[in-house]
């Protein structure tokens, strides 16, 4: 009788995470056949048995720190299992690392959208991996202040075959970036850096030495690595093979012990007499980052929407098998409220997300996209981020026990979800971004109001007068600022759900994201919204 197993939903294998997602069909209505058709196959791997065993096993057997060969020799190199290197090796292919930099014609206007539908569907299978994937498709922005190493490193980066082995960059078939920022005494505080860098001869070349607290991906090709000269705080590009194959000063001193991210490797490094080469002019080592760090903070919000999207149908599809009191547990009323409540967060993320990918598409032409796309990637990032952790909390919870436990794939999506808030610039380092921008560019969110004020119309009345008054109260009191950048973020996925025509599903996020109610959980929909309604046009049940 104990072996019998009943009342249990099946796993969410074998269907199509494209084809049953309405939002990111109509998000892409525009793409072209080519890139559609390759969306359709995406969504049909992520969904794979195969694809899901491989997210499982390269979080299972985490990343090995070997530094020393069997004889004593220093080698410092970290070790990943095969399904790591398979997730990457297919990343690299399908461009995800490096699409926004090359010219096809399949994506031509929509660069960063198609991108970012790729890296939606990826982070919905595994987003550890997507790191370093991160990490080299924004290092090739930051290396363009430097354009003989954008010609000398670009066309390797950009050939879309992954490459793990210890070679020369010379003599490899894929190169991968990644970066070396953060140190212990300072965090975020990037200018209180100590790492040195003294310039070895007349060569142009630089010998860096030092510490780095945070250095993700340490088996890429080349790091971009901040470091103090004469002049202030400079980047540098430092591979970590030279051309005769030896070593380039690179000690890792242990991996970091993480929450989640555990399939990729994380390191703490010392740096003893690296080469480097300077990108940028000396002391501008942070503007140089800044095109970098931009790029990274929109996949950082598209990856927490594709964790909330996952979580939440691992949530549905479960309750649309599982019994409770004799009824499944989707038609229980309150379960329907909690799980269409939490439905109008994650297509808001979603549609969010995909305006800012939108904006960095059209800025070059056209100055209301330029805006939104300065102005509105910290209140993005920090708004989409933030909500993922307590939403995958609450799907959990619609799976209970079940949920609770690693064989499920919500515990992997609730210990990743704190990563994307915190990398790349916590919630305060965003909401002190958005006033910055406030204080020097003010006619920015001019343009930004303009348009939330338009694709709002009139369900959004009284709105801008509220963030008109949010920016006020920001501009003399900084401790304000994280009630400006929500407000901020509302308004805008508010708007992009209306100019999405996303009907009854957009006007019950304005009713109830932008009346002003304190929500601290899920399932506070009244029965005026249709909670079954919002759960079956979202996410459509399939046989």
């Amino acid at each position: 009788m104990t072996e019998e197993v009943a009342n249990q939903s099946p796993p969410l294998t074998g269907g199509n995470a494209w084809r049953s997602d309405p939002l990111l069909i109509q998000l892409a209505e525009r793409f072209s056949e080519p890139v559609r058709k390759d969306l359709d196959g995406l969504g049909r791997f992520v969904l794979t048995q195969e694809a899901q065993d491989l997210a499982r096993l390269a979080n299972i057997e985490t990343p090995k720190l070997r530094p020393f060969d069997r004889q004593g020799r220093r080698i410092d190199l970290v070790e990943y299992h095969p399904a790591y290197h398979a997730l990457m090796r297919r990343a690299v292919a399908s461009g995800l690392h490096s699409s926004v930099w090359e010219n096809g014609e399949a994506e031509i206007g929509r660069r960063h959208q198609v991108r970012a539908a790729r890296f939606f569907l990826t982070a919905q299978l595994e987003t550890g991996h997507l790191c370093p994937i991160t990490m080299t498709s924004a290092s090739l922005a930051a290396l363009m202040a430097n354009p003989k190493l954008f010609r000398e490193w670009a066309p390797r980066v950009t050939t879309r075959k992954y490459d793990h082995s210890q070679k020369p960059p010379v003599e490899k078939a894929g190169l991968t970036l990644g970066m070396g920022m953060t140190e212990k005494q300072g965090g975020t505080d990037v200018r209180a850096n100590v790492t040195k860098a003294e310039r070895a001869g007349s060569s142009g070349f630089y010998r860096l030495s030092g510490h780095k607290w945070f250095m993700s991906a340490p088996m890429s090709d080349a790091f971009l690595v901040l470091a103090q000269v004469p002049e202030g705080l400079s980047c540098f590009l430092v591979p970590r093979v030279l051309g005769d194959g030896t070593g380039n000063g690179f000690r890792f001193q242990r991996l970091k012990d993480k929450l989640g991210n555990r399939s990729n490797a994380s390191s703490e490094v010392e740096f003893d007499n690296a080469i480097g080469e300077m990108i940028g002019d000396p002391g501008a080592g942070v503007r140089t980052i800044m095109d970098m760090v931009t790029l990274t903070r929109l996949d950082c919000a598209v990856a927490s929407s594709a964790l909330m999207r996952a979580a939440l149908a691992e949530a549905v599809h479960h309750t649309r098998f599982r019994k409770v009191f004799g009824t499944n547990l989707v038609d229980q009323p309150l379960m329907q409220r909690v799980l269409a409540d939490m439905a109008l967060d994650v297509a808001a993320a979603t549609a969010l997300s995909f305006r800012l990918a939108r904006s960095f598409d059209e800025a070059a032409s056209d100055r209301g996209e330029a805006a939104f796309a300065r102005a509105m990637t910290p209140v993005v990032k920090y708004w989409v981020c933030k909500l993922a952790p307590p939403l995958i909390y609450e799907a959990m919870e619609c799976l209970g026990g079940n949920g609770y436990v690693e064989e499920a794939p919500l515990a992997r999506y609730y210990r990743e979800a704190p990563v994307n808030a915190i990398w790349e610039g916590s919630g305060n380092v965003m909401a002190l971004d958005v006033l910055r921008v406030l204080s020097r560019a003010p006619n920015l969110f001019e343009d930004v109001l303009a348009g939330i004020d338009r694709d709002l119309g009139t369900g959004g009345r009284g709105t801008m007068s509220v963030l008109k008054a949010a920016m006020q109260v920001a501009s003399a009191d900084e401790g304000s600022a994280r009630l400006l950048t929500e407000q901020l973020a509302l308004a805008a996925a508010a708007a992009e759900l209306r100019r999405l025509g996303a009907g009854r599903i957009a006007d019950a996020f304005v009713e109830t994201r932008l009346g002003g109610q304190w929500r601290t959980t899920y399932g506070m929909l009244d029965s005026r919204h249709d909670a079954r309604m919002i759960l079956d046009t979202l996410y459509p049940a399939t046989n």
